[in-house]
């Protein structure tokens, strides 16, 4: 069996499965987020991108051949 993971995948497949994963994250927990980023003096846009990326190793991958 094969076991490929997000950084498998070309970068065009990253950048969607990105977007979609910002979204998710966004729509989850963008009133937390916005809240930590700016009690803590942070970029938004860079703590969803973080919080994005954790957020793809928790998909899980199918793949047809």
């Amino acid at each position: 069996m094969i076991y490929l993971n997000y950084t498998n995948l070309d970068s065009e497949t990253q950048e969607h499965l990105i977007s979609i994963s910002k979204k998710e994250v966004h729509r989850r927990y963008g009133k937390e987020l916005m809240s930590y980023a700016q009690k803590n003096h942070m970029n938004y846009e860079q703590l969803l991108e973080e919080e994005a990326i954790r957020n793809l190793y928790t998909y899980h991958f199918v793949f047809k051949m």
